[in-house]
């Protein structure tokens, strides 16, 4: 080792200035994983998780436009759509499955035959999501049919039961899928028990 004119050990200026560069490149990773995290907390967007836009579907009054409106075939063509002044305040829109449902009855050799529609209050996009998933819809309704009593479909508690089922069914469907159902009822276009 070389020594000073004093007597002291020469330091080494090589040293300290990896010290503070590794130190620097720890600061700078720590604030950028702290920047990301409070990103992704949703605290430097300006929203927080809670105060997220909510996007599930909204309730439709009456007369209001429907920003997710689904046009049906010959709409347009005549009179503007006029909702009367009783009943709900909420507007109705309806889906009605292209095809019929058959299918076999719980312990019973009989079958069921139905056509369904399904309603909603809420905008556009519920029908729409019952167009996309008409498939996984339709296996759904197909196992709730094949779990039900012949019994049960001669009655009318037995079909307004069967008429609930069908719509936690179908919502539960759609939550599975989008994340929320929409569904407020289920309707029989025709129904044959043979």
């Amino acid at each position: 080792m070389s020594e000073q004119e004093d007597g002291q050990p020469k330091k080494k200026k090589g040293k300290g200035m990896i010290v503070k560069t590794l130190g620097g490149v720890i600061l700078i990773g720590a604030g950028a994983g702290g920047t990301y995290g409070l990103v992704q907390a949703g605290m430097l967007n300006g929203l927080h998780k809670s105060e997220k836009e909510d996007t599930t579907p909204k309730l439709i009054l009456k007369g209001q436009d429907d920003p997710y409106a689904v046009k049906s075939e010959g709409e347009g063509d005549g009179a503007p759509d006029v909702a009367g002044d009783g009943g709900n305040k909420y507007r109705t829109a309806y889906y009605t499955f292209s095809d019929e449902f058959t299918s076999n009855l719980k312990d019973s050799t009989g079958l069921i035959q139905v056509s369904l529609a399904a309603s909603t209050h809420r905008d556009g996009r519920v029908l729409l999501w019952l167009k996309k998933h008409e498939l996984a819809i339709r296996s759904r309704i197909l196992i709730e049919l094949a779990d039900t009593p012949e019994e049960e479909v001669l009655t009318q508690p037995g079909k307004e039961a069967l008429q609930k089922r069908l719509t936690l069914a179908i919502n539960d469907v759609l939550t599975q899928a989008e994340g929320f159902g929409g569904v407020d009822n289920v309707f029989f276009r025709s129904l044959l028990v043979q």
